[in-house]
């Protein structure tokens, strides 16, 4: 499987509805394909437990190396992604809510003085959660008392686990460092974001690097430069892989042939599509269509 997303790389899946904006599941990367998942995004805040086994996740430009017992705070609207470390798979928790669970209304009190300081904070767009920290290590604890309220089925788990939530966001509000917006932080997350959405709305044409750096306003090489620093990874092999990522569901439509699909995911050619698909699948094109299709 993987993660459903829109044209900007918003998630489409609904965590939780309008009346209770919370949505706790338990992960496992195994079952995401490439034992991965999409970068995407969404406005709902992700807090994650590592449970068993390790993870190494990414928020916007920063890497964390996460294992059994640590945690991560996501902020609203930031662009995340995962995969496995040396192919090991990884079970964790993942709370998902909107921010509006904690303020109520808009422009009240607590939106104003406590939610938006910590969502438009750009010391804060992610934060990994170490038992070695006190204070973090009392936000794990609040993780898995919510853990533990999703395996009880307890009546009254929808209240407690706000008051969690309640407890979790003092804690962080008075422990985490706030910071000074900044201008410069903004535009690279911007800029970042672009150069995402023009690969994703041109990769099944005949993509040139100069047309890439000129929709983020950078020179060739400047743009190569920033796509590492933040995506810890070269912009080609960034767009290789988006384009397998989308070849994956074409190849389980028995009405097009693995050629059909090459081409219409922007590879030259079926020979180096089926190349480059054996290098992050593990597997040929058509091995992974009689595989699913079984």
């Amino acid at each position: 499987m993987q993660i459903q997303i829109s044209e900007n790389k918003r998630e489409l899946k609904e965590h939780g509805d309008y009346s209770f904006p919370l949505m706790i599941s338990l992960e496992r990367l195994s079952l995401y394909d490439r034992h991965s998942f999409s970068w995407h995004w969404h406005p709902e805040i992700e807090l994650t437990l590592i449970l068993d086994g390790e993870i190494e996740y990414q928020v916007n430009e920063k890497t964390y190396f996460l294992k059994a017992g640590d945690g991560l705070f996501c902020n609203s609207n930031m662009l995340h992604t995962g995969r496995s470390v040396s192919h090991h798979d990884c079970r964790y928790l993942s709370v998902t809510f909107h921010p509006r669970l904690l303020y109520g209304y808009k422009s009240s009190l607590l939106e104003t003085k406590y939610v938006t300081a910590v969502l438009e904070s750009p010391s804060l767009a992610s934060l990994a959660l170490s038992p070695e920290v006190p204070w973090q290590k009392e936000l794990l604890a609040v993780l898995a008392r919510i853990h533990e309220l999703g395996e009880s089925h307890d009546a009254a788990w929808e209240l407690e686990t706000v008051a969690l939530l309640y407890r979790f966001w003092l804690i962080f509000f008075r422990n985490g460092n706030l910071g000074i917006p900044s201008l410069s932080s903004k535009r690279n997350l911007e800029r970042l974001q672009r150069i995402l959405l023009f690969i994703q709305e041109h990769y099944t044409e005949k993509l040139t690097l100069d047309e890439i750096a000129a929709c983020a306003g950078l020179s060739k090489s400047e743009c190569c430069r920033f796509f590492r620093s933040r995506m810890n990874q070269s912009l080609f092999d960034y767009l290789l892989e988006y384009r397998i990522e989308q070849s994956l569901p074409l190849l389980l439509d028995e009405n097009m042939n693995i050629t059909e699909t090459a081409l219409s995911c922007g590879f030259s050619t079926p020979s180096y599509y089926t190349k480059i698909f054996r290098k992050y699948m593990g597997c040929t094109p058509r091995s992974y269509r009689e595989a699913r299709l079984k």
